[in-house]
């Protein structure tokens, strides 16, 4: 699946994405699940849930989907 995703603020956080996208139910799961699953961005594995996401970037989680981060200010 493919998706974008539009953000309000300057970045969103990995923890935060998999959050709204509802791949995790509270934000305290994003350490294990990111401890348990691979996840690329911008095509380079990352497990930082605190790793800052801008609009440009593509977010790769396996079994789940490409997310592409987005600005709503822009539009």
């Amino acid at each position: 699946m493919k998706k974008e995703v539009f953000i309000e603020t300057p970045y969103i956080t990995l923890g935060q994405l998999l959050k709204e996208e509802s791949i995790i139910s509270t934000g305290g799961q994003a350490k294990w699940y990111l401890r348990e699953n691979t996840v690329n961005i911008n095509d380079e594995p990352d497990n930082r849930r605190g790793r800052k996401l801008y609009p440009g970037d593509t977010v790769e989680v396996p079994g789940t989907g490409l997310f592409f981060i987005r600005s709503k200010q822009g539009e």
